[in-house]
């Protein structure tokens, strides 16, 4: 391989030849070999976007020339478009300001610049990485930015559509459901009747809850940090710069971006992303209700309770001819779990904002773009792949709710509880339905324990049976 010798701060450095970064993206790169794992794609598109709105301002500020501001716009932009992601080089696992991250960028949109104005590649001059890509700006500010930008806009584009998507779709199945009578269960034991239309508009209700949850926390990630450069102050910018670079944004992405409100909260702390990441715990704890009780509800096909069916989107065993398993169910359950676990990470790093700098950035950014990616794209999967497509075993469903002992229940008022328990165990003992020994007792007319037996009337007391 070809190199080039760059300087920083602290002395030359080799660079391969053709990188367009420069001596602090190759340092960082050797002093942090240890997971290589690299910036999701969201949160270099949100820097593309900083680093453009920066020497848009600037520009309007007078404090860059048209010729530098526009190399620095167009490098800016091949960054947003995923042109230039084989530069973005540095490990999650570096600086927790992401100051390494942020000089990558610097380096790449300038190296990138420079090649567009005097065709060689690298470099600082005439576009310097930090006097002119990053001028006005601080990792500080910058970082926290992007971690806002990148993760409201994946929330709008990604997760919150999946999750309408999945509501809609259980909508649909609980109407259409609604007259399938089947046997509740509490304790995974027989309990009294229920519409298979009502237990459905519960995961309904849950995953309604879910968008309200997200939608709530959204206010906060909006507010952007930028324009407080080190430490909250806003020393070496322009008093403006932070709101017109947060009014860009917003333009870009249609969402309503904002210059924080203390540029001290925004810097030292990291509250909204634990917002964000408890919000999304509780969400995939709903997704691990909805998706095992799918699964259990298909469970069989013969041997199981198989009130439902799911698709058969692919074969179940290397061994077994013939099996289908739940797999749209797991997969959501196991990113569920994924998510669980990056709420955790997100929290224990903000008890890191230690005095004026959260300095646990980069993992936060990367736990919660992984939550909301994986999440949206499995919610979206498990709906398209199971919820869609799965039916009602009507005649299954319904010779549970004769067998089930829990009948007796509607008896209680009428005969009394004692009397109840009573048939309720001769059912079990001969191995007869709760009718059948109340018949054979002559326990009611005929009339009245048929009208107290009617499993759809069990499921809404007091309304008449469609």
């Amino acid at each position: 391989m070809e190199y080039r010798i760059e300087k920083d701060s602290m002395g030359e450095l080799k660079v391969p030849a053709d990188a367009y970064y420069g001596a602090q993206t190759a340092r960082a790169v050797e002093n942090f070999p240890i997971s290589g794992l690299r910036f999701p794609r969201p949160f270099i598109k949100a820097l593309g976007a900083i680093k453009h709105a920066a020497a848009e301002v600037n520009l309007e500020l007078g404090n860059l020339d048209e010729e530098r501001a526009k190399a620095i716009m167009q490098a800016a932009e091949e960054v947003m478009e995923g042109k230039l992601d084989d530069q973005f080089v540095v490990d999650i696992f570096q600086t927790g300001s992401g100051t390494s991250t942020n000089m990558n960028t610097n380096e790449v949109i300038a190296g990138r610049a420079n090649e567009i104005l005097t065709g060689k590649r690298g470099g600082k001059d005439p576009v310097h990485p930090n006097d002119h890509v990053n001028f006005g700006q601080s990792s500080n500010d910058t970082i926290p930015t992007a971690i806002h930008v990148s993760v409201a806009v994946q929330t709008n584009e990604v997760l919150l559509p999946a999750l309408k998507h999945l509501h809609q779709a259980l909508l649909e199945k609980a109407q259409a459901w609604d007259d399938v009578v089947k046997i509740g269960r509490t304790h995974l034991m027989d309990a009294t009747p229920i519409r298979m239309g009502q237990e459905v508009s519960g995961w309904a209700r849950q995953v309604e809850l879910a968008i309200e949850r997200l939608e709530s926390t959204l206010p906060r990630l909006y507010e952007l940090a930028q324009g407080g450069t080190a430490v909250g102050t806003g020393l070496n910018t322009h008093p403006e710069f932070g709101a017109r670079v947060a009014e860009k944004l917003a333009m870009r992405f249609g969402l309503p971006f904002r210059e924080a409100v203390n540029h001290f909260e925004a810097q030292h702390s990291k509250d909204a992303a634990v917002e964000l990441a408890g919000q999304l715990a509780t969400i995939a704890t709903s997704m691990v209700k909805i998706a095992n009780d799918i699964r259990w509800l298909s469970s069989g096909p013969r041997c199981g309770i198989a009130e439902i069916s799911l698709p058969a989107v692919q074969p179940g065993s290397s061994i077994m001819p013939g099996k289908v398993n739940p797999v749209m169910s797991e997969a959501l359950m196991m990113v569920s779990a994924q998510v669980i676990g990056n709420a955790t990470t997100v929290q224990v790093s903000n008890t890191h904002g230690n005095l004026d700098l959260n300095v646990m950035m980069p993992v936060i950014a990367r736990n919660l773009l992984e939550s909301v990616t994986f999440l949206g794209n499995a919610v979206r999967a498990f709906t398209d792949k199971a919820v869609v497509g799965m039916d009602a075993n009507r005649e299954k469903a319904a010779s549970y709710v004769e067998w089930s002992l829990a009948m007796v229940t509607s008896l209680a008022p009428v005969i009394g509880y004692d009397r109840a328990a009573e048939i309720a165990k001769k059912s079990v003992k001969e191995g007869k339905t709760v009718r059948q020994v109340c018949l054979e007792e002559s326990v009611l007319p005929e009339d009245e324990l048929n009208e107290l037996l009617d499993p759809w009337k069990m499921t809404e007391p007091g309304i008449p049976h469609k």
